[in-house]
């Protein structure tokens, strides 16, 4: 039986949320194995041989198609910002190459005998009014009946082929940028208990609603070597794609991390989301502490899932001046400060440090 709009917790249909039900890293290596050779494609320039953001064609004129899909269950409750977020986040596989969005599809499921059409409809709503503010249509989708509510998108976009960002092209003795704060895997978390407050909630949403547009001005500066979205995986995660995809390791310093308002209060009462434990589960095997570093804070944070989380962005010393420019010119004065940098191959990925 369907409930009234107003009665309805989105985030109690699903048994997951945001970028958080993500299968786990292990399990997608698994999945993805195959023996199944692929023809050759010189015109392919990104493809599921790395964990880039997205794919990237290219179109013979000197610019890249950059294509990506990203669906997931509701992370929010109501119905208008969860279109928004999840959007947004889907969007954001393409700044995060450095690229222009040009045209996104929607990919809805919907438990049509349990959550009111009119739900539905809001979440197309919310999705419409981000892909406006990124400047391309809706134009499209599909939709089916599902047992649990999930929605997002497919997103095109282009670059001109020098501009075009990967996650595993970082040099040593680039300096680390990231242009979000962490923690919201562990406010929508709280959100789901039922903990978080107003505010909190407004500053998660606005937050995980803000297009990553800053990716698009930062593939133009030849000395951003390297960048992707931290997401379901984490920062730990994703800086252990970039790091290690760059034959690498990175250093970082958990003091400079920006980490979202109320979110310290949470993990002292243990609040924090499954997908934690499977991001730890799955990189701390390539990550050292040095001393001084509160290893049980880093666990809580560095593997937290993020949704539509920040720019980690690698970039040449040189460089640095260009790209805190762009920064504050995308609203982004508050990420200004460094958190690390890239160094030659040691023997953990990762290294975090005071």
């Amino acid at each position: 039986m369907q409930q009234t709009g107003d009665e309805i917790r989105l985030t109690q249909y699903s048994h997951g949320g945001g970028c958080g039900c993500k299968i786990a890293p292990a399990v997608l290596e698994e999945i993805l194995k195959t023996n199944t050779v692929q023809p050759d494609n010189d015109k392919l320039l990104v493809g599921n041989s790395s964990n880039d953001d997205a794919c990237a064609y290219d179109l013979g004129n000197g610019t890249a198609l950059i294509s990506t899909t990203d669906f997931f269950t509701p992370i929010v409750d109501d119905a208008y910002d969860y279109g928004r977020i999840a959007a947004a986040n889907a969007i954001s596989d393409v700044y995060a190459m450095g690229g222009r969005p040009i045209v996104a599809i929607a990919v809805l499921g919907w438990p049509v005998e349990k959550l009111p059409a009119t739900l539905a409809k809001k979440v197309i709503e919310g999705a419409r009014t981000i892909c406006n503010e990124a400047g391309i249509p809706l134009a499209g989708g599909h939709s089916i009946d599902a047992a649990e509510p999930f929605f997002g998108l497919s997103v095109n976009g282009i670059a001109d082929i020098p501009h075009l960002k990967r996650n595993n092209t970082a040099q040593a003795g680039d300096i680390l940028f990231l242009t979000k704060p962490l923690g919201v895997g562990v406010l929508s978390t709280a959100q789901k208990r039922g903990l978080a407050t107003p505010v909190e909630r407004v500053a998660m949403v606005a937050q995980m609603a803000a297009l990553n547009k800053a990716g698009e001005a930062l593939g133009k500066i030849a000395g951003v070597h390297a960048m992707t979205d931290v997401t379901g995986f984490g920062l730990l995660g994703h800086l252990t794609e970039m790091a290690g995809g760059s034959s690498l390791s990175a250093e970082i310093h958990y003091s400079r991390l920006h980490i979202a308002e109320g979110v310290a209060a949470y993990l002292q009462q243990q609040v924090r989301p499954d997908a934690t434990t499977r991001n730890w589960n799955a990189y701390s095997s390539q990550t050292s502490f040095a001393p001084g570093v509160d290893v049980m804070q880093a666990f809580n944070l560095l593997p937290d899932p993020q949704t539509n989380g920040g720019l980690l962005v690698a970039v040449a010393p040189e460089a640095v001046d260009e790209v805190k420019q762009a920064l504050i010119e995308h609203g982004l004065n508050n990420h200004l400060e460094p958190i690390g940098r890239m160094v030659q191959r040691e023997e953990k990925t990762v290294v975090v440090k005071q």
